[in-house]
């Protein structure tokens, strides 16, 4: 709590949509002979681009599939090397994280037949 008694909220995460993906590939896709490669490419460079611009922390949330985040991690003072049993110090970083929606969840939930 902060000096007038009130809860300090967390920070607000920066999130992007669909349609935010959709205009950067429009972006990269302007004047362009449009194939099927470079569909692709251009999907997977602008969510590329749109993670590495998590300043230090980012959602991409595409409805039906599910959302891109970039987290911070806390560093970590006394970590342990396994080999030499020495204490080292881990800054902290930053780490992917990619949460199925609702379609693709039930789908990895059904049990495989061998």
């Amino acid at each position: 709590m902060d000096e007038n008694n009130q809860k300090t909220r967390p920070q607000r995460i920066m999130t992007l949509t669909r349609k935010d993906v959709e205009k950067k590939m429009e972006e990269k896709l302007i004047g362009k002979r449009v194939t099927r490669k470079l569909i692709v490419d251009s999907l997977f460079e602008s969510l590329r681009e749109l993670i590495m611009s998590a300043d230090p922390v980012i959602r991409i949330e595409i409805r039906e599939f599910g959302v891109f985040e970039v987290k911070k991690t806390k560093p970590k003072p006394k970590a342990r090397n396994l080999k030499t049993g020495e204490f080292v110090f881990v800054p902290g970083r930053r780490k992917m994280h990619f949460k199925p929606g609702k379609i693709l969840k039930n789908f990895l939930k059904e049990v495989v037949s061998e």
